[in-house]
């Protein structure tokens, strides 16, 4: 019994004990992982040290523009007046133009234009806020008054007027005398300042610049003396005139000299 024991154990130890036939003998594959023996040179791997490129900063040249030179303006000094008695200011550059102030010794005021056809000065005083002309004997003159320019009269400028200009104008000549006629401008008494004449007539061979009113609505008719001999046509204008200004000219049709 004892032995029949003993006999299965090492049966059993037999069966359980590996053999060595019919097992596979493991072998080893060099893959890419396998390790480099000592006697291959190894590469050394290549590292990239990236270049810095410095890139030029572009320099902007300002363009210089040449400034210009201001030259002061030099100021004009208008030739000055001083009245020397008591006077007229008037609207035109005759005594025959329209009242425009009250003129006394001492005002003072500077020349702003003359008159192409006479001497009188377009003058601004300081005590008025307008303009008028004077005479140059009643004032006393520094400066040089052929400096300042001509001025061109304007009368339709200075206020206004109601009545128009006058109707009817004739001409008859006799001679070197021309008569002129008109018909009369009825205007109140208050307003009624009469008739203005502008002339250009030829006497003693020279060409004048000719002016003349009447004070008042009832004078109707005006003689001047008118000869042969200059170079340009004679000729004139006819003018209403109130207090409030001038009218419009009538052109005077004019009778050449034989």
């Amino acid at each position: 019994m004892r032995l029949n024991l003993v006999l299965l154990i090492l049966l059993l130890a037999t069966a359980c004990t590996p053999s060595n036939r019919g097992q596979a003998t493991p072998t080893v594959t060099t893959g890419i992982a396998a390790t480099i023996s000592s006697a291959e040179t190894p590469v050394p791997s290549v590292t990239f040290t990236p270049t810095k490129t410095t890139v030029p900063t572009a320099t902007f040249t300002p363009t210089i523009t040449p400034t210009s030179t201001i030259t002061a303006t030099p100021t004009f000094n208008f030739p000055s007046v001083t009245v020397n008695k008591q006077a007229h200011c008037r609207y035109g550059p005759s005594v025959a133009y329209l009242h425009a102030a009250d003129l006394s010794a001492g005002d003072a005021g500077t020349v702003r234009g003359r008159f192409p056809y006479s001497n009188w000065l377009y003058v601004k005083f300081d005590k008025l806020n307008y303009f008028c002309w004077v005479a140059p004997s009643v004032v006393n003159i520094v400066g040089d008054v052929k400096t300042v320019g001509y001025k061109e009269l304007n009368l339709q400028s200075i206020g206004s007027n109601m009545y128009g200009p006058p109707k009817g104008v004739t001409v008859v000549r006799n001679g070197n005398e021309v008569l002129i006629s008109w018909k009369q401008v009825k205007m109140t008494k208050d307003d009624d300042r009469g008739y203005l004449l502008e002339l250009f007539v030829c006497q003693d061979t020279i060409y004048k610049w000719w002016t003349d009113s009447y004070p008042d609505q009832y004078s109707t008719s005006y003689e001047v003396k008118d000869e042969a001999g200059c170079a340009q046509p004679s000729s004139g204008k006819l003018y209403t005139v109130e207090k409030h200004g001038f009218s419009d000219p009538v052109d005077i049709p004019w009778p050449q000299p034989q």
